[in-house]
């Protein structure tokens, strides 16, 4: 049931990646701006989001049922990690902007950092995780 919660919050943080985090208004006009637009004009580093994303997604994807959760949690640590980092430092970039454009964080920015950080728990307690005498 881990396996499933880290492959679904490692989804949404890709999904959420494409749909707008920041919504900038100055004056009458308002425009949004995803995670992609943020990476490809400003952030470059946030190109790392979705590489990682996709990553856990392969290996969550690919491997067998049967075998250890270990190499599944490691990389899900890391990913959620990198990802609630980036994210919090766009969090703080956007926060600490004052003056005459004001800028907001959206709902689909909030739902994918929270689902970083399930992604980073999950992966815990898949390394926690005991298994069963037969």
């Amino acid at each position: 049931m881990l396996r499933r919660i880290n492959i679904s919050a490692a989804l949404i943080v890709l999904i959420c990646f494409f749909l707008p985090w920041e919504q900038v208004s100055c004056g009458g006009a308002k425009d949004t701006l995803s995670g992609l637009d943020l990476a490809r004009h400003e952030h470059f580093v946030l190109w790392v989001i979705p590489l990682l994303m996709l990553a856990m997604l392969v290996i969550g994807l690919m491997r067998r049922q049967r075998e250890k959760p270990a190499a599944l949690a490691i990389v899900s640590l890391v990913a959620g990690g990198a990802t609630a980092y980036l994210m919090n430092d766009e969090r703080t970039r956007v926060q600490d902007t004052a003056g005459l454009i004001s800028a907001q964080l959206t709902g689909w920015f909030w739902l994918a950092l929270i689902s970083s950080l399930a992604l980073m728990i999950g992966s815990v307690a898949l390394l926690l995780k005991r298994k069963r005498a037969p």
